[in-house]
């Protein structure tokens, strides 16, 4: 019968246990000298030896010829521990073991001398999960038990065991296994199988493993049994329902670029490879915390970064990319991730975040800084171009500025007739489009004003912007769509209105523009607008009779 490859590559030595040496040296060191503690603690992560090292601890302790600290597989004690047939190891599953009887059963076995080995030993894994009155029943048990008895507990919640636990048990806690480490152990292990492995196969693994030796095996595993060539990145990523590297670059490249119809695309093309959408947004999630690693460091970070990508490519990802949009990127990703346990239609929330991903707005942003930042680093590499100029003609009411260059011309109904003349009906003077923009000397007066009634990242964008009174109009020119977008709300428009009512003594229809989509277009400052200024700079009050 085939045994997965987790349980036929356990280690039996501690020689053997893979990355935990500051572990495995203090134990060995132990049984040496013969100063074994009455309990031990074993805490970590999922698959990185504690089960396994508290095997090899109770086979060490009954070992009749310990070679180095390492139990010598060959006496009695370690053949029958090896093979279940000594009654006095035993291991109990606290997660279907967690009641008060349970624990007193074991607390009424540890009067009586092991039958066939020095020590009788409880292997009690995922001990967090006993109940109060159990832990309650083992700690009496637990601070002075038989010399005959040495308990082994495990758990990967150490924050769950009580403090009158811990401080009985003599506590290791369990590291995450390093990324090489696991690569190189799965070389080891699929050259003794005959698996053909590659490097890159390897590595990806063991990112994939996340710290984990038997998750790794576990996935190796799956992807030797599905695969009849060699095991490389494609492969695994087949295996296990991501996205290859190469494909996760891609995809990024399309959100980067705002080219949401490839992105769609190649994520349906995964959906349809049966990938998992989770773990293609997780995959996503890896590559950005990569970039803003790259982005953020002043230091060489190539051994921080996942295997799966180099640093020649996540440099080139990061380029005109400013660290508060890769940011805002995490904060969407990790909302559908969060969401997508609970979604109706994976797939449809998946895209959403693929959207939202390549159409950022201002409130994906966490700061206001964030915001400028970006803004900064796209006009710097040229992401974000200009506006070509137009006339003044060419801007509709719209844009801010009154035009009668794009009216339709009168129709002959509406030609008044003067004998056998027809003359075009007079058209309303309109007030001349500004030809500068140059803020009016009330604007600061109307902002500071409507401070109370707006929300502070509103009123710091503001301060910004452009007021300029024209007309009946209070047109206020932002620096880009963002900032045009956050100022346009009837709220907003609302305040800036009543403040300028309040500074004015006049009504003003509020209208705000983009100030690149103005071009060339100036303003004339107001005979009046100046007088004002330069009063206030003689710190003279005036009073203009509108």
């Amino acid at each position: 019968m085939y045994q997965a490859l987790y349980r036929k590559w356990r280690p039996t030595r501690f020689a053997d246990v893979v990355g935990q040496r500051h572990i495995t040296d203090t134990l060995r060191a132990q049984l040496e000298s013969g100063r074994l503690s009455h309990a031990y603690l074993f805490t970590g992560t999922r698959g990185t030896g504690k089960t396994t090292c508290a095997k090899i601890l109770a086979r060490a302790v009954n070992c009749t010829n310990l070679q180095g600290g390492d139990p010598c597989g060959e006496c009695p004690a370690c053949r029958g521990i090896l093979d279940g047939s000594v009654l006095d190891v035993v291991e109990i599953d606290a997660a279907s073991n967690n009641g008060v009887d349970n624990i007193r059963d074991i607390r009424d076995e540890t009067r009586y001398t092991p039958a066939s080995v020095k020590k009788r030993v409880y292997i009690i894994d995922e001990v967090h999960m006993l109940s109060q009155g159990a832990f309650n029943a083992l700690l009496k048990t637990l601070e002075e038990p038989p010399e005959h008895v040495l308990f082994i507990l495990a758990t990967t919640e150490i924050n769950k065991v009580p403090a009158t636990i811990l401080s009985r048990c003599q506590r290791f806690d369990f590291r995450r296994i390093a990324l090489h480490d696991i690569a190189q152990r799965l070389e080891e292990i699929a050259e003794e199988e005959q698996i053909p492995l590659t490097e890159g196969g390897a590595r990806m693994i063991a990112r994939l493993a996340d710290g984990a030796l038997r998750d790794a095996l576990s996935i190796l595993d799956r992807a030797a049994a599905g695969s009849s060539g060699p095991i490389d990145e494609e492969q695994v990523a087949s295996g296990v329902g991501i996205l290859a590297g190469d494909t996760a670059v891609d995809l990024m490249q399309h959100i980067l670029t705002g080219d949401l119809t490839a992105a769609i695309g190649q994520l349906a093309e995964s959906y349809t490879a049966g990938r998992e959408l989770g773990a293609v947004l997780d995959q996503l999630l890896g590559l950005i915390r990569d970039m803003l690693l790259v982005k953020t460091s002043r230091s060489d970070v190539s051994a921080l970064l996942s295997p799966a990508y180099s640093i020649k490519t996540v440099n080139r990802l990061c380029e005109g990319v400013p660290a508060s949009r890769l940011i805002a990127y995490t904060g969407i990703l990790q909302d559908a991730l969060s969401r997508m346990p609970r979604a109706a239609n994976r797939r449809i929330e998946a895209e959403l975040c693929v959207v939202r991903l390549c159409q950022l707005n201002a409130d994906d942003y966490d700061t206001l800084s964030g915001r400028v930042d970006a803004l900064e680093e796209k006009l710097a590499h040229g992401v974000v171009a200009a506006a070509p100029a137009v006339p003044a003609s060419a801007v509709s009411e719209e844009d801010g500025f009154p035009s009668d260059a794009d009216a339709p011309p009168p129709s002959e109904a509406d030609m008044p007739m003067y004998g056998d003349m027809e003359m075009p009906p007079r058209r309303k003077k309109k007030p001349a489009p500004p030809e500068k923009l140059e803020c009016s000397p009330q604007w600061n007066d109307i902002v500071l004003a409507a401070k109370k009634q707006l929300k502070p990242m509103v009123y710091a964008q503001l301060t910004f912007a452009k007021g300029i009174l024209h007309g009946n109009d209070l047109l206020v020119a932002c620096d880009d769509a963002v900032t045009c977008e956050l100022c346009s709300s009837a709220a907003v428009k609302q305040a800036l209105a009543q403040a300028a009512q309040d500074v004015t003594g006049k009504q003003w229809r509020v209208k705000v523009i983009e100030e690149s989509k103005a071009g060339t277009l100036s303003t004339k400052a107001n005979p009046v607008d100046d007088i004002i200024r330069r009063a206030g700079e003689l710190n003279i009050t005036c009073e203009i009779d509108d």
